[in-house]
């Protein structure tokens, strides 16, 4: 009876077995205890030990702010500003080409087969008493106006004008423009008289009369409209009319373009020296 009650050695070696495998209650409390006091030392050996994360670098400080970079796609601020100044510099090569062209059809059809339509050869005396003929006029561009000294008004305003044109103009270019002004009323302005006359304004001016006939074919080769009586006597009072315009000519004495009443100063100097340019440009 003894030995039946007696466990076999398989049974009692799992017995035992199972026992060692599972700690007392008391061993599981001290491992824990070791456990959590020494959680804070692992974790500082962890952060100690850790390498830094390296991001990756590209011409932007990092790859998000590249990523957002792009997040419009491939338009940019660069992008944007060279669109609009490729596009400010198209507008403006193709409206000053507009200008020169237009400049160029003017020129070109002032002028006839064989000579021009406005304009032509003269022969008159300036007001230092010297000759003046018209190709004295070849080489440089020449300005034209026709006017009279006792003039009340228009005269006197055109002149100023043209006097504020020419200060412009030799600023850029000195010298490379001749003012001429034509007196419409040859038997009341002298030479002298054109002198004093002309004076006020501006110092570059160049006076030219002459004889009656003399005066009005220039006026008729030059369009300019011309009512001055033939035969007058000393002292008589007579009217004198004419075109309010002046005559832009080339440096070959051709008619280039007229600047009006309604162009001012800076305006009328811009179209010279635009057609100065022109000029120059076509001769390279």
């Amino acid at each position: 009876m003894a030995n039946a009650l007696r466990p076999s050695g398989a049974v009692l070696s799992s017995f035992v077995g199972n026992l060692s495998s599972r700690p007392c209650q008391r061993c599981f409390s001290s491992r824990a205890l070791q456990a959590k006091q020494l959680r804070p030392t692992l974790a500082r050996a962890t952060l100690e030990n850790r390498q830094p994360i390296v991001q990756k670098r590209t011409k932007y400080k990092t790859v998000e702010q590249a990523k957002s970079r792009y997040s419009l796609g491939p338009f940019s601020w660069k992008a944007g500003l060279l669109f609009v100044m490729t596009a400010g510099g198209l507008m403006w090569y193709f409206e000053n080409e507009k200008e020169r062209m237009r400049r160029k059809r003017i020129a070109e059809a002032t002028k006839g087969v064989g000579r021009p339509k406005v304009g032509g050869p003269f022969e008159l005396t300036d007001h230092n008493g010297k000759p003046f003929t018209s190709e004295m006029m070849k080489g440089r561009y020449s300005l034209v106006y026709f006017g009279f000294t006792r003039c009340p008004d228009i005269c006197p305003e055109e002149l100023d004008k043209m006097a504020r044109m020419l200060d412009i103009v030799y600023e850029k270019s000195p010298a490379s423009v001749i003012p001429l002004f034509v007196t419409c009323d040859p038997a009341r302005d002298t030479p002298s008289a054109l002198k004093e006359y002309l004076a006020e304004f501006h110092p570059a001016l160049l006076g030219l009369t002459g004889t009656y006939e003399q005066i009005k074919d220039m006026c008729k080769k030059y369009r300019v409209y011309f009512s001055t009586p033939e035969h007058v006597k000393p002292g008589q009072d007579y009217l004198v009319d004419h075109s309010i315009y002046f005559y832009l000519m080339d440096p070959e004495g051709d008619f280039v373009e007229a600047l009006g009443r309604q162009h001012s100063p800076e305006e009328g100097a811009k179209i010279i020296m635009d057609h100065m340019k022109d000029w120059q440009s076509s001769r390279r």
